[in-house]
């Protein structure tokens, strides 16, 4: 790679912790009998897997209060436990009612499997948000019914990064004894302090966070059924078929160790750049942040006036800054849902674009960004 990038991208992915990497090349190496087989190895690399999973379970425990009654499933990522906690969900349940409550901020792993539900004949209901990008919780009550089984609501949204006030929501819920409350938390984990206490499926990738590619996870209530994805073979989950990848497991609980040890200090370091950037560009006129508050320090999203965002970004990259517009795995030239329905200004929701911060972005590559965004400005804005 000839060219030197700063990578301002780190929401769409993270590159993975050596730790991390080391731990999953030990283990795949020592654990590599099939743990569903019933012979001596195997059987060896099954109890190697429960015992980390029952690891991992304390860790969200301990740092997200979720129910020790909790069990976890095994997927390829994000995308597959929110389609499975969505659909597995609707269908298990279908008896009790079809309406689901969701929102505007959602991945497309959410979005879709509700437009699919949508043609199967359910009923999907999208709650307000406020200018602030929260959900609005008079308008969710209102929608609530008593054959409402599922909502689904992100904790922290790919694109703006606002958090939702998800133990409000939880709390409401305990009213309504047949329904459901799924959280996307894949922007969330290692990034927010969360509090994960009354929900009941549990949705991240431990990518977000210095783990592993093409792995992920859904933590639910052991007391919930799904109905699966996946038929037919065996697994660590009746929920999910095929063969547990015992390096990826192992791997995953090392990210969550290195996550949580090191998230205040990562947080703060964060917070630092996250100031710098926001006071630096606010002296133009023309820009705008959607990122109202200062709850995730990792993203901030903004908008240069009559500039669409595919332009501005596309003129970054000339100069080797790596940006995003939206969430990665979304079409780039429609405007932005989130800051549509914050702001209700198509203009500006076609213009918004999305920097993510890391623990290893450098001060120097911040310096040098907002000396490349100040060319960029000026180059659009045709001034001299």
């Amino acid at each position: 790679m000839d060219k030197e990038y700063i990578y301002l991208d780190y929401a769409a992915n993270t590159p993975v912790d050596k730790e991390v990497l080391d731990t999953f090349s030990e283990v795949t190496l020592k654990y590599f009998a099939n743990p569903n087989s019933t012979h001596g190895l195997g059987i060896i690399t099954s109890q190697k897997i429960e015992e980390t999973t029952s690891n991992i379970l304390n860790i969200f425990h301990k740092e997200t209060d979720i129910s020790k009654n909790s069990e976890i499933i095994y997927t390829s990522g994000s995308s597959e436990s929110n389609n499975l906690a969505i659909k597995g969900v609707a269908k298990a349940y279908r008896e009790n009612g079809k309406h689901i409550i969701s929102t505007f901020l959602e991945h497309s792993s959410v979005s879709a499997p509700l437009t699919y539900l949508r043609e199967q004949g359910y009923e999907i209901d999208i709650v307000n948000i406020t200018n602030e990008g929260k959900v609005d919780i008079e308008h969710f009550k209102s929608l609530l019914r008593k054959d409402t089984i599922l909502v689904s609501i992100c904790y922290v949204d790919s694109e703006v990064g606002i958090v939702q006030p998800i133990d409000e929501i939880s709390k409401i819920l305990k009213e309504y004894p047949n329904c459901f409350l799924h959280v996307d938390c894949t922007q969330a984990i290692g990034k927010i302090k969360v509090n994960l206490e009354n929900v009941d499926l549990i949705s991240f990738a431990p990518h977000k966070f210095y783990g592993l590619n093409g792995f992920g996870a859904l933590v639910k209530n052991k007391d919930i059924v799904l109905e699966p994805l996946i038929d037919g073979g065996a697994s660590t989950s009746i929920y999910r078929s095929g063969t547990p990848v015992i390096g990826q497991i192992c791997a995953l609980e090392k990210a969550l160790e290195i996550t949580f040890e090191k998230f205040k200090e990562r947080q703060n370091y964060a917070r630092n750049l996250n100031s710098k950037i926001r006071n630096a560009i606010l002296k133009y006129d023309d820009v705008k942040i959607n990122t109202i508050l200062d709850e995730n320090p990792y993203i901030l999203n903004i908008s240069v006036n009559n500039i669409k965002a595919t332009e501005f970004k596309n003129k970054l990259e000339e100069y080797g800054i790596c940006v995003s517009i939206k969430s990665a795995c979304t079409v780039t030239i429609t405007p932005s849902r989130i800051v549509m329905a914050m702001t209700h200004d198509r203009k500006r929701a076609l213009s918004s674009w999305r920097i993510s911060l890391s623990h290893l972005t450098k001060e120097e590559d911040i310096t040098r960004f907002l000396e490349i965004f100040n060319k960029c400005y000026i180059y659009f804005k045709g001034e001299k």
